[in-house]
């Protein structure tokens, strides 16, 4: 399974054939967008290249491999000129034990946490800034990273980043699909240590075990500049 992730095009033309380009290039199966896709809102300048018209278009012929979630600046006519699915709120994606709840971020945040369990995912676009951190929830167990709240991730904004974000988007793949350590040569930074061998050498073993997943976050060239693996909770005692 391989997806790639991204939000608030927000109208723009320019960067989203870039965005396109980056999708195809990455192979991958889905395109899951968090929002915001065709009208620049009143808080933001024009994006370059702004075109909502030529956007829809070019969303329309990926109509087939789009998962959308409605974002605060999606209208009725919005979804008249769209060929998939815009409205709904938010879009809830298994991984193993875990839940994936992907949404705008304009009514579920980090700040306002949807109702899910400890070790679940909370993906959002709406502020323009990328994320990733845990927000820890009543009952936490202090210092277990990975169970001790809600993980919050956030691939930036497509067209009109803030805070010194990225022009970007996210990668989602799990590890049966992961490709091996000498295939990754060119993404020195995401290598991880468990994957060294006592000598030094780099092994062959995959990046990440079968029943985990690989986030990367990426500009639009495609460099990955953070990174987060989270185990299936299947693997988890």
């Amino acid at each position: 399974m391989k997806w790639l992730i991204a939000s608030d095009i927000h109208g723009s033309e320019f960067y989203c054939s870039r965005l396109i380009g980056a999708y195809r290039k990455e192979k991958a199966e889905r395109l899951l967008l968090l929002g915001d896709l065709l009208y620049h809102g009143p808080r933001n300048d024009l994006p370059e290249g702004y075109a909502p018209k030529k956007v829809t278009e070019m969303l329309n012929s990926l109509k087939n491999e789009i998962l959308c979630v409605r974002g605060n600046c999606e209208a009725e006519v919005d979804q008249m000129v769209l060929e998939f699915p815009v409205m709904a709120d938010y879009a809830l994606i298994p991984f193993g034990k875990r839940v994936i709840f992907a949404t705008h971020g304009h009514i579920f945040n980090k700040d306002r946490l949807p109702a899910l369990k400890p070790g679940d995912i909370l993906l959002y676009g709406h502020t323009h800034v990328t994320l990733l951190m845990t927000v820890g929830l009543p009952g936490s167990v202090p210092g277990d990273t990975d169970s001790e709240g809600i993980i919050c991730m956030n691939p930036g904004s497509v067209s009109i980043p803030k805070e010194s974000s990225a022009h970007g988007y996210m990668i989602f793949m799990t590890g049966e699909d992961m490709p091996q350590d000498r295939d990754m040569a060119n993404e020195p930074d995401i290598l991880q240590d468990r994957n060294m061998s006592s000598d030094g050498e780099k092994d062959c073993e995959p990046l990440i075990g079968p029943h985990e997943g690989l986030f990367l976050w990426k500009n639009l060239d495609g460099t990955v500049y953070d990174r987060y693996i989270v185990q299936d909770l299947r693997e988890v005692n």
